[in-house]
């Protein structure tokens, strides 16, 4: 039997991802995931692709008390309840996502800490704010395909940097590759997964520093390259939430069809 072992979100896009031991889906995906995001002076989204150093900036953010908190390496903390200002309408990927500009330190202090300009914006509400849109506000790998990984590494290899909302136990390595295109009942909510996650070149990155430490993407071409899934060096799948409710560490995975 599948269960849930690691819950994991991250409220500003590359930042942090921090663990949890209960998160509540809507139709749009975990409440309090993936709200805020960063754009440049030409209104593109930023991440820790392009800016390594992000990943050590702490988020949290309570969606109930719209209250965001930042805590940089150097202790240097942030606190405030959000207000927001003008909309816009930024690159987010291949799409233009609706957004409000958030008002007060934020920008400023990231800006300082990115050593470049940034701003921090809101994404507006009933928006997914994930790359793959309202058909990918789910993520899902089970830990038997990391120790998989880990064997080719030949090291320990840090769950937290595939930036996963749920990780499961009681699978086969890969396994939850055979669920694309099914409904699965997770804790109180059922997700349909539509597809396999390809993995990009920030899984080389320490998931706390940012610095470059492993050849994630060469390992996975070894013995994933080539396989017939939706998207190349696949780990995990993600999908969309079919009908909302709160998932817990523990909680049972099991297909419904």
């Amino acid at each position: 039997m599948a269960r849930i072992t690691a819950l994991a979100t991250a409220p500003v896009k590359g930042l942090r991802l921090q663990p949890r031991d209960a998160v509540a889906l809507d139709t749009f995906g975990a409440i309090d995931d993936r709200r805020f995001f960063l754009i440049d002076h030409g209104d593109r989204m930023v991440n820790a692709r392009r800016i390594r150093r992000l990943s050590a900036v702490v988020a949290r953010y309570d969606h109930t008390g719209r209250r965001l908190a930042l805590t940089f390496p150097d202790g240097t903390a942030l606190e405030g309840e959000i207000e927001l200002a003008e909309a816009l309408s930024p690159r987010f990927f291949s799409r233009e996502l609706p957004v409000a500009r958030v008002v007060g330190p934020w920008s400023e202090a990231l800006s300082h800490y990115a050593r470049r300009e940034v701003r921090l914006v809101m994404v507006a509400d009933g928006e997914p704010g994930t790359d793959r849109g309202r058909r990918g506000t789910v993520s899902l790998m089970s830990r038997a395909s990391v120790t998989r990984l880990e064997r080719r590494a030949g090291h320990a290899v840090a769950p937290r940097r595939f930036r996963m909302l749920i990780e499961v136990d009681g699978l086969d390595a890969h396994a939850e590759d055979a669920w694309v295109g099914r409904r699965l009942r997770i804790g109180e909510a059922a997700v349909r997964f539509h597809g396999h996650i390809g993995r990009c070149i920030v899984t080389g990155l320490d998931p706390d520093t940012g610095r470059g430490d492993m050849p994630t993407l060469e390992l996975l071409r070894q013995y994933r390259g080539g396989l017939p899934t939706t998207e190349k060096l696949p780990l995990g799948v993600f999908g969309e939430v079919l009908s909302p409710g709160v998932l817990r560490l523990g909680d049972e995975v099991r297909l419904l069809d």
